[in-house]
């Protein structure tokens, strides 16, 4: 199943990111990306908390030691998601797979669907978003988009020490539900059932 799955808000919908500790700590004092974070490169951004966990052992892999939960507003969130392309070829949707190739080369933004994980680190029976953006739409996200950020660390660190212990319970987060997007972005995004 591919859905989009992330906690939201009238607001707007909460992605995580991980980065070396000085990236993080910048943001934090400017409120969106400052020192550090590179403008010019690919940043992936991931709505489930689970797949972040799992990407970033628990924030002990080297330069994802520290993760932000960051509310991009629903536009912004939206816009990207129009703007992505899978990183796969789909038959539905480009003619031959020059033509997809073509359009993830001129594309600012794409995405893969990799398994989902629960915190424990399990594999969950779905797919989770995973979406790169890079150029203007960089650009868009830092200085435009971003409502709030957090930091997430410690939780993460905590959720991390409950695996490891075998503990029966895990702190609490807030629930990820399926994110709703047009029919259009549906097929955009390949999104199954």
């Amino acid at each position: 199943m591919r859905k989009i799955f992330a906690s939201y808000d009238e607001q707007g919908v909460w992605v995580y990111q991980a980065f070396k500790p000085s990236i993080v700590e910048a943001a934090l004092r400017r409120g969106t990306f400052d020192k550090g974070f590179s403008l010019d490169r690919m940043t992936w951004i991931k709505p489930s908390f689970g797949w972040m966990l799992y990407r970033s052992g628990y924030g002990s892999k080297h330069r994802q030691e520290a993760i932000l939960k960051i509310k991009i507003s629903h536009e912004g969130f939206c816009e990207i998601l129009s703007q992505s392309v899978e990183t796969s070829f789909n038959p539905d949707l480009y003619e031959s797979e020059n033509h997809w190739r073509l359009a993830l080369d001129h594309s600012e933004v794409r995405h893969q669907w990799d398994p989902d994980r629960s915190l424990r680190g399990e594999k969950l029976e779905r797919r989770a978003i995973q979406i790169g953006i890079r150029g203007e739409t960089v650009q868009k996200y830092v200085r435009t988009w971003i409502v709030e950020l957090e930091e997430v660390t410690d939780l993460a660190k905590q959720i991390g020490q409950a695996v490891r212990e075998k503990l029966k319970d895990t702190p609490e987060v807030p629930a990820e539900i399926e994110y709703p997007v047009t029919k259009e972005l549906q097929q955009r995004l390949g999104i199954t059932l």
